[in-house]
């Protein structure tokens, strides 16, 4: 499929003969037109028009912003206009931009509930894709973007960045040299990963719903009926959308679904399971509402060959000192204190992992995978979504990693791909 950027390529060669390098000139380093990407973002409310995304410069120009709501868009040209003093296309429709000649790259940031739509969209329109978490609301969806993506040959990225670099919440490390270890055998197998706050990891409870909310009038800058989408109609309440949307359903799935991929998807990359998923799923819960989302206690995800993640939620944190990772030979806790004897020096000896892209632009531009691409990042979003189908459901369930199906449930697997109003579809 041909785009701008093709035809720039293409048809620039003899000019940049007679281009002189703005660092000749005394300014930043040059970057051709044809390798300059440009982007667009869908969803400007929150993260969307975070300062660390909400970008524009050499490397990849913002060019169009899209949003339902006429405030968050207005504020999003405004903000435009102040940092880097051009205006930016502006869309209400999100399907404008995704098709719109100029950009490169969609960035998704809207709530969980649009990601599968708008990524598979983006896909099929010749797009590469750079999504928030978490990937998708559900497991059916997440399927039909990897299958999108990979019938498309483009390039997409997950946004949580912790399985390559930063320290991970309270461990006080990175994870390389977590994944040294677990990669050396030191602590034996099969491995438990605990994600608690006695472990450094916060659930973020606030996110919960209201039950019986009242009928309000819609605003009149906001489209609710494109904000909804493919959701069901549920009557207009301000605590529905926008800020605390993670709280229902239909939207998103609460502290578990807004952190979990954060958390989850680094113990997915220590453990070896970027092309699996568990097989067992527990949870310890009250009884969930069908439309607000509610607290939890105990999460618990069993691989076929033993290993675990366990989440300790509201009212069930261990007590005293809880490793985060341990193994039949060894314990490591925050700050890799680990009960294996000069654990550093013997990490040391063992072979780094495995080299991982993570300059996005460069992926982009070499047509290389990145780190955590659509596979990956569809994994750990399935074990966002299986503890929310074991949650909704209140019991224990099974499931078979290959066929990506519950066994022997069929409430459970109707939680896969659920219908979505129309005329939305994937």
């Amino acid at each position: 499929m041909s785009n701008r950027r093709d035809f720039l390529k293409k048809a620039g060669g003899l000019a940049l003969l007679t281009i002189v390098p703005r660092s000749v000139l005394g300014g930043t380093k040059f970057v051709a037109p044809s390798d300059q990407l440009t982007k667009g973002i869908i969803g400007v409310g929150g993260i969307g028009k975070s300062s660390y995304h909400f970008t524009s410069n050499d490397a990849c120009r913002l060019v169009a912003v899209c949003d339902v709501d006429r405030k968050h868009l207005e504020s999003a040209i405004a903000l435009g206009r102040k940092k880097f003093d051009k205006t930016l296309e502006s869309y209400h429709d999100y399907r404008d931009l995704i098709t719109d000649p100029n950009v490169d790259i969609v960035h998704i940031a809207t709530p969980p509930h649009w990601h599968g739509i708008m990524a598979v969209e983006a896909a099929k329109a010749g797009k590469d894709i750079w999504c928030e978490k978490p990937m998708t609301r559900t497991i059916g969806e997440g399927k039909r973007v990897v299958e999108a993506v990979r019938q498309n040959g483009r390039i997409f990225r997950l946004n949580t960045w912790f399985r390559f670099k930063d320290t991970f919440y309270g461990l006080g490390t990175t994870v390389e040299p977590l994944k040294k270890l677990v990669d050396s055998g030191l602590l034996g197998w099969p491995l438990k990963v605990t994600i608690s706050g006695a472990t450094g990891f916060t659930w973020k409870f606030f996110w919960v719903g209201q039950e019986n909310l009242k009928p309000q009038s819609v605003p009149e800058e906001l489209d609710y009926d494109m904000w909804l989408g493919p959701a069901p109609y549920k009557p207009y309440n301000k605590h529905r959308v926008h800020a605390t949307f993670r709280g229902y359903w239909d939207y998103d799935g609460g502290g578990l679904t807004d952190m979990g991929q954060h958390y989850m998807d680094p113990v997915q990359y220590l453990l070896g399971k970027d092309d699996t998923s568990p097989v067992k799923i527990e949870v310890d819960a009250p009884q969930q509402h069908p439309d607000a989302v509610g607290i939890w206690r105990k999460i618990v995800y069993t691989y076929d060959d033993g290993c675990q993640i366990v989440l300790e939620g509201e009212g069930y944190e261990s007590k005293g000192k809880v490793p985060y990772i341990e193994g039949p030979l060894g314990k490591v806790y925050q700050g890799f204190e680990c009960t294996i004897p000069d654990v550093m020096e013997k990490i040391a000896e063992m072979p780094d992992p495995e080299p991982q892209n993570t300059d996005f632009l460069a992926c982009v531009r070499n047509r290389e995978p990145f780190a955590l691409d659509e596979l990956k990042g569809h994994r750990s979003s399935t074990l966002v979504n299986l503890g929310a189908c074991a949650l909704r459901l209140n019991r224990t369930l099974h499931f078979d990693p290959d066929k990506q199906l519950f066994v022997g449930d069929e409430a459970a697997n109707r939680l896969i791909d659920q219908p979505m109003r129309t005329p939305w579809k994937i």
